[in-house]
C-alpha cells in the first residue's frame, strides 16, 4: 500500500552485507517523509544511516520490504531505470564536496547537465544563475582549492540544484566545515526547503538536527520512535 502524499516511503526495509558473520544493517525500517518537508536522520557511526540514505538515492538496494519514490516501487530497477530516476528526482551533498579538483566552480556546477546532452552555452548559463543564487557567482573562475569548505559546500549544493531534482539527499554535509559555517549552510538549506523543495540530511551532529522540521533517530539498524 503506497500512500502517495509520501515522496518517500518504506514500508519494513531489511538491508545485510554477507559475510562470515553476515551484517544486518537495517532491520524492518519503515518511514514515509511527505514532499516538501526538511528532516535530518540522525544516529551514531555505524547506525545504519549512510546505508538508508544510498537506498533513499538508489545507490544501493535492499533485501526485502518496499521502497517507492514518489509512487515508483523501486525494486529491481535495470541501472538504466536506476540512473534515469536518480539524475531526475535526486540531488546528492556530500560531506567530502566531491568536486572535480581541475574544473572550475563554473564547470563543476554545469557538469550534471553535461551528461544530459545540454550544449555549453545553455548550460553554463543555468550554472551561472545557480552561482548567483549561492551567492558565488565572483568565484566562478576558482578551482575548488581556491574555495573555503563552505564554499565548496555552495558550489557542491549549486551543482546538485542545476537538474531541478524533488529530492536533496545530503550526506553529512556539514562534516567538514566549522560551526559557523556550519550554520550557514544549513540555513541555504533551510531556504531551499522554504521554496517547496524535499530535504533530507543525514548527520550525526545534533545542532544540524535541531534546525530540521523533523528529526528520524536510527539506532543500530531500527528507527527509533
Amino acid at each position: 500500500m503506497n500512500d502517495h502524499k509520501y515522496i518517500i516511503d518504506l514500508h519494513d526495509i531489511n538491508k545485510s552485507y554477507p559475510g562470515v558473520v553476515p551484517l544486518h544493517v537495517l532491520k524492518d525500517v519503515s518511514l514515509g517523509i511527505e514532499k516538501g518537508e526538511l528532516v535530518s536522520i540522525m544516529g551514531a557511526s555505524g547506525s545504519g544511516k549512510s546505508t538508508l540514505l544510498n537506498i533513499l538515492g538508489i545507490l544501493d538496494n535492499y533485501d526485502s520490504g518496499e521502497y517507492h519514490l514518489d509512487g515508483v516501487l523501486i525494486k529491481n530497477l535495470s541501472e538504466n531505470r536506476a540512473a534515469d530516476l536518480r539524475n531526475y528526482m535526486i540531488g546528492f551533498v556530500f560531506q567530502s564536496f566531491n568536486l572535480i579538483g581541475y574544473k572550475n566552480a563554473l564547470d563543476n556546477v554545469a557538469l550534471p547537465l553535461f551528461y544530459r546532452g545540454i550544449s555549453r552555452k545553455k548550460r553554463n548559463a543555468l550554472a551561472m544563475e545557480q552561482l548567483e543564487r549561492m551567492g558565488m557567482a565572483d568565484r566562478a573562475t576558482h578551482l575548488p582549492s581556491e574555495l573555503s569548505g563552505g564554499q565548496k559546500q555552495r558550489v557542491a549544493i549549486a551543482r546538485a540544484l542545476i537538474t531541478n531534482p524533488s529530492i536533496l539527499l545530503a550526506d553529512e554535509p556539514t562534516g567538514a566545515l566549522d560551526s559557523h559555517t556550519s550554520r550557514e549552510v544549513m540555513q541555504v538549506f533551510r531556504d531551499l526547503n522554504a521554496e517547496g523543495r524535499t530535504i533530507v540530511i543525514v548527520t550525526h551532529d545534533p545542532a544540524v538536527g535541531e534546525q530540521t522540521n523533523r528529526i528520524i533517530r536510527i539506532s543500530d539498524g531500527r528507527i527509533v520512535e
